[in-house]
């Protein structure tokens, strides 16, 4: 029976779905769950983190199966999965650390940097992050999977349903623009 599944189209998956079929919710987890914990991971450089939000989402999928009106799976995936990835990076952000938290970052002092380059990496970086904000979301992206996570063009562009050539060009936008904001950001 599972069998039969493998072969199925996203959409008559999702019409068994709404059916209360489990092997249907079964098989788009098997189907997507790998790209979207990868895809997430780029995001909150956590895989366990990310492995836990997408099988939450696939979760929240069974639980609203009735509510939702899908077009493509795919696409509705890939897009929650990136806003349960911001939502997670903004959690995080908020979030105070505790004593014991602060205990464990003071173990592991970086040797490597006495306390003025230390101070001066992490201004530089912060104003690369500031500029690369300032891009359009998806030059961004793109930027970022591109240079950060060292990810090849062909991946991004499966992870994020785009061709090839597309990511070229908007990494070659985010490149050209994050220049520019750079000289700007000199002039000044």
């Amino acid at each position: 029976m599972k069998d039969a599944y493998l072969s199925k189209s996203d959409e008559d998956l999702m019409s068994l779905l709404v059916n209360q079929d489990s092997l249907a919710l079964e098989t788009l987890f098997n189907r997507y769950y790998p790209a979207l914990c990868k895809f997430t991971s780029i995001y909150i450089k956590d895989y366990n983190k990310a492995e836990e939000l997408i099988a939450d989402l696939f979760m929240k999928l069974w639980d609203k199966r009735n509510e939702l009106q899908i077009k493509s799976i795919k696409k509705y995936l890939f897009t929650a999965a990136k806003n349960l990835a911001f939502n997670e990076i903004q959690r995080v952000k908020f979030h105070i650390l505790s004593i014991n938290d602060r205990e464990d970052t003071l173990d592991y002092p970086d040797t490597y940097l006495n306390p003025h380059e230390q101070l001066t990496s992490r201004e530089s970086y912060s104003e690369i992050i500031s500029l690369i904000n300032l891009l359009p979301d998806r030059q961004r992206e793109v930027l970022l999977m591109s240079r950060i996570d060292m990810l090849e063009k062909n991946i991004i562009a499966d992870l994020l349903g785009i061709s090839v050539r597309t990511v070229e060009t908007l990494l070659y936008q985010a490149v050209k623009n994050f220049r520019s904001l750079t000289t700007d950001r000199l002039e000044i």
